[in-house]
């Protein structure tokens, strides 16, 4: 019965992007159809194998590593602010950014980034049937951030039409920054993370396809990566921990403002209507949570988490899931998990018109337009992606 709904959800989540597609003449199947095959591929690899426990376990470690040399750090500056017993938030989730921001400027300074960046995006680019411009941003975006992406491809901005702006923003939005992934595997199962991210960076390319199909000339496939100035290892340094301190304060500053309006408007509905805003959002996001894998009996929790998500950000949505309240089964637990794992909400929409304006006014302006389409295309990657995860689990 799983297996039935799962298509039927795939059906659904590819129909709908059909019926918003822009131009169904220009739409190109065969990519669409392999990059399906090796979500599959992949997903099953990364959940199912002993190749894929290895490989995850393995990164697992890797961040592990990682987050406790951040914490010498943050235990150095704030030791003593907390009780060994307990958890702060602050310090143990969003502080270790700094760390791995720091780690991320000195692979680019010494040019490895940039290296597998570009490579890796000239093979998808054979794979995805889209410019090499539009692949070298997808990976790009999942290791530098939505905002930063844009600087490395700054020459391109103002030359772009709307058609193939829509599809950069659409992978900076669906994907999310390598600096914050450790975060992440601090509140979700590193092999959800790992599958989310690998899954929705195809998952951006097949509904950008769908949503927003073109072509691209040999004249117009062109590739010319923004060399940063030239700066000295120190100068990189403290510049990217500056950059992974601004968004550690910044995830915070929303966490804070989010959760206290959910709050709010939870007890303004449960004295109103007997029913919290998010009870509410968690029965209109139940029929799309059902259809993606999550058993009825947990939709209506699950879509909730799901709408949290969207209307204010996957750290609000990732901690109601990680408090353990809801007792959700492996199975979706696996399929929220994966859907969290992406830059798809509104504020994101201000964050990407305001990286490309302060780059192209004019960009700027048209970003700002499209901007709800964004968030719309996004989210069906991150649907899309918690509907192979439903099947394969």
């Amino acid at each position: 019965m799983k297996y039935l709904i799962g298509i039927i959800g795939l059906i659904v989540v590819l129909g709908i992007a059909w019926i918003a597609s822009n131009d169904r003449r220009k739409v190109k199947f065969r990519p669409i159809i392999i990059m399906i095959v090796l979500q599959f591929i992949l997903g099953f690899i990364l959940l199912n194998t002993s190749a894929g426990n290895w490989l995850i376990g393995g990164i697992a470690d890797g961040f592990g590593k990682l987050l406790s040399y951040a914490a010498e750090g943050v235990n150095f500056v704030f030791g003593g602010l907390v009780n060994t017993d307990q958890m702060s938030f602050f310090l143990s989730v969003l502080l270790p950014i700094v760390f791995i921001s720091a780690l991320i400027g000195i692979l680019q300074h010494w040019r490895i980034l940039p290296f597998i960046i570009k490579y890796i995006g000239l093979a998808l680019s054979k794979i995805n049937g889209m410019g090499k411009l539009e692949s070298y941003n997808a990976v790009a975006s999942a290791i530098l951030g939505q905002s930063e992406v844009f600087i490395s491809v700054k020459k391109e901005l103002g030359l772009l039409p709307k058609h193939r702006l829509y599809t950069l923003c659409a992978s900076a939005m669906s994907t999310v920054s390598m600096s914050i992934v450790g975060s992440y595997m601090v509140l979700l199962k590193p092999e959800y993370v790992v599958t989310a991210l690998v899954l929705n960076l195809f998952g951006g390319f097949i509904i950008a396809s769908i949503v927003n199909p073109y072509e691209v000339t040999e004249q117009e496939d062109i590739l010319e990566v923004k060399e940063e100035a030239k700066q000295s290892f120190f100068e990189v340094l403290g510049e990217y921990i500056m950059d992974g301190f601004k968004v550690a304060i910044t995830v915070a500053a929303m966490l804070i403002g989010f959760v206290a309006i959910i709050a709010m408007i939870n007890a303004i509905f449960s004295g109103i209507f007997g029913l919290s805003f998010q009870d509410l959002l968690g029965y209109v996001f139940a029929p799309f949570a059902f259809l993606v894998g999550v058993p009825w009996n947990e939709a209506v929790h699950a879509g909730s988490i799901m709408a949290t998500k969207m209307v204010s950000n996957e750290f609000v949505a990732m901690t109601d899931l990680a408090n353990g309240n809801f007792h959700f089964s492996g199975r979706t637990t696996a399929i929220v998990s994966v859907f969290l794992v992406s830059f798809a909400n509104f504020s994101s929409i201000g964050i990407i018109a305001g990286a490309v304006k302060s780059l192209n006014d004019k960009q700027g302006i048209v970003v700002a337009r499209f901007g709800l389409k964004l968030l719309f295309g996004a989210t069906l990657v991150s649907f899309l992606t918690a509907t192979i995860v439903g099947l394969i689990y």
